[in-house]
């Protein structure tokens, strides 16, 4: 997968992923007024989907760190890391970025999300380099602390997102 994807997450799935670790994150009960979504990307031979967070003004001054990461400076909103979780394509839809929007709002977000986009394409080996050592250092202990509790359990949620989509297959 060379160019990155923005996909909108099942909030089933997630609430099921919740049952195993506390820090796959919730949408804030907007699940009908602004779907989850987030980026995919490789880690290894796993999809993963990492949220993305609109911009806020805390963004232009926060650092980017292991598990973070800025989009455009900050202008465009953030990257958490630290909160992706494996998926397959069961697990999520790709919205339609091209729709004509109603009203002002919709135009407004559609220009964002795809501003996004572009950013996290034209930085790609940025995205999957930081996603990848994350893993890797998490997954062998080479996190400060502080980080390490702000993780997902990846190669839990791995196990978990296994038996959620066997699951799914094995439903008639």
């Amino acid at each position: 997968m060379n160019t990155l994807k923005l996909v909108i997450i099942d909030s089933n799935y997630c609430d099921y992923l919740r049952g195993f670790d506390s820090k796959v994150v919730y949408n804030y009960a907007k699940k009908d007024i602004r779907p989850f979504i987030g980026v995919l990307f490789n880690v290894g031979n796993m999809e993963y989907f990492a949220p993305l967070y609109s911009p806020k003004p805390k963004h232009l001054t926060m650092k980017d760190n292991v598990d973070f990461l800025k989009i455009d400076n900050g202008n465009l909103g953030v990257i958490n890391f630290n909160n992706m979780i494996p998926v397959t394509p069961n697990n999520y839809i790709i919205p339609n970025l091209k729709k004509k929007s109603f009203n002002m709002q919709e135009l407004q977000y559609q220009f964002l999300l795809l501003s996004q986009l572009n950013w996290l394409n034209r930085n790609v080996h940025l995205v999957k380099n930081k996603a990848q050592n994350l893993y890797n250092r998490y997954s062998n202990n080479k996190l400060p602390t502080n980080i390490m509790n702000r993780c997902c359990n990846f190669k839990l949620l791995e196990q978990a997102c296994a038996n959620y989509n066997k699951k799914l297959v094995n439903t008639p």
